[in-house]
């Protein structure tokens, strides 16, 4: 993992192979109900969030039980008061979770390449990390819960 990029880790009771369940197919139950699932390398899901402007598509280029690897190949991110760069930030972005065994649950390390703190974005996008990997997947992986977008 790189240092300047958004990153951090958890730990969650499930396994591994829930985990990747939840990064793959399962992104409603914590993030935004993509448009279809990502079952193969190549695959691409518009990540939105309904009432709001704005969507992020992602094409798997890694999909393997201790890595998930998505890119950012077309963004609108729009926020009212921001310079318009602020749309296409995310474009060219990956989005990296490595996982690894850990006891009896696994251990999570996020990565997204390129969101850095000279973005327009980043302080938005590191609150909303935070509050969907941090605390919404950690949750659903926890308890069977998560905190997914309500709009959904």
């Amino acid at each position: 993992m790189t240092t300047d990029s958004y990153a951090r880790a958890i730990r969650v009771g499930a396994a591994p192979d829930a985990v990747y369940q939840a990064l793959t197919v399962g992104f409603e139950h914590w993030w935004t109900k993509p448009d279809r699932p990502l079952v193969e390398v190549g695959d691409i899901a518009k990540f939105s969030f309904a009432g709001r402007k704005g969507f992020w598509s992602f094409e798997a280029r890694v999909l393997r039980p201790d890595r998930v690897e998505l890119v950012c190949v077309e963004a609108l991110h729009v926020h009212e008061g921001y310079p318009r760069a602020i749309e296409t930030e995310w474009l060219g972005t990956t989005a990296i979770w490595q996982l690894e065994p850990d006891g009896d649950g696994t251990e999570i390390r996020f990565e997204h390449a390129g969101l850095t703190p000279d973005l327009h974005c980043f302080e938005i996008c590191e609150a909303g990390w935070d509050r969907f990997f941090v605390g919404s997947l950690k949750a659903y992986l926890d308890t069977g819960r998560g905190a997914p977008f309500e709009g959904n």
